[in-house]
């Protein structure tokens, strides 16, 4: 809107400096600086009358298609272990463009700088478990001294030993 209000005040013959002191009463702290205002009449001069922003040339983002993503998945499946860096390396993609790949296409998260798969939530392991006539035992949560053969193996007589993995 104040770009408008400098081409009004151009097309009126104001002068710039008198344009500054119009929009710094108007808008007071929000006005253009002189800077901006004084480029706006230079390109009104020179017989661009448009306000709008030129296009910028930018460069479209061309890393996260099909054929990257297929490429990511499959280097992962070859060995889950691998960090973003030697995705790098190993495909040529950059490391933001992995990264993204990885989380946003492939919805993966990190775990300890490597990617993985989401886990399951409590309720999937609950259906998962009730499909499977399984009962989950009791364990603390993230004991680092318990073994897994200490809490993933039932010890109910009535039915073989099951292993749980969730």
């Amino acid at each position: 809107e104040q770009r408008a209000a400098v081409k009004l005040c151009f097309l009126l013959e104001k002068t710039a400096a008198e344009t500054i002191i119009m929009l710094q009463t108007a808008y007071k702290e929000a006005a253009m600086s002189k800077t901006q205002i004084y480029g706006w009449f230079c390109r009104f001069k020179h017989g661009e009358i448009s306000t709008d922003d030129e296009p910028r040339s930018g460069r479209p983002s061309t890393a996260r298609t099909d054929e990257n993503v297929t490429k990511i998945r499959q280097t992962i499946l070859e060995d889950r272990r691998r960090t973003i860096d030697e995705l790098v390396e190993l495909t040529g993609i950059a490391w933001s463009s992995c990264q993204r790949i990885l989380t946003e296409e492939l919805h993966m998260k990190r775990l300890a700088a490597k990617f993985v798969p989401r886990l399951l939530t409590p309720a999937e392991c609950e259906a998962i478990f009730d499909q499977n006539g399984m009962t989950p035992l009791p364990h603390p949560s993230y004991s680092p001294d318990l073994a897994p053969c200490d809490f993933f193996i039932s010890s109910d007589e009535k039915r073989p030993q099951e292993k749980l993995f969730c």
